[in-house]
């Protein structure tokens, strides 16, 4: 009887650490996604290249998402995310899309 109820209480307990620690394990990945098309654009042309900025500023407003006016920190937060993600993407953006290859932008 005794050796059963320990089976059970490990059994218990390996569930238990597995199931608190799965959200921890799914914060790696990012959040939010988005694919900017590139292949139509002509990017040796200023038009082209200002369409590709356009782009990818579009895209990181859509990823970093928006907090509310009165949360001070979670505006800067976006900020942030904002500056950071087309910083990124800018420097990626040139080398794939002079390949017409889409570019993936992305937050967490």
């Amino acid at each position: 009887m005794m050796k059963s109820f320990k089976i059970a209480l490990t059994a218990f307990v390996i569930t238990a650490g597995v199931i608190k620690g799965a959200p921890a394990l799914a914060q790696d990945g990012p959040q939010n996604v988005s694919i900017v098309r590139t292949a139509d654009l002509d990017l040796t042309s200023e038009a082209g290249r200002a369409q590709l900025d356009h782009r990818l500023v579009t895209a990181a407003y859509e990823v970093c998402g928006e907090a509310s006016d009165v949360d001070v920190s979670g505006k800067n937060a976006v900020r942030a995310c904002r500056t950071d993600v087309l910083a990124k993407a800018r420097s990626e953006g040139q080398r794939l899309a002079s390949r017409g290859a889409a570019i993936i932008v992305a937050a967490r």
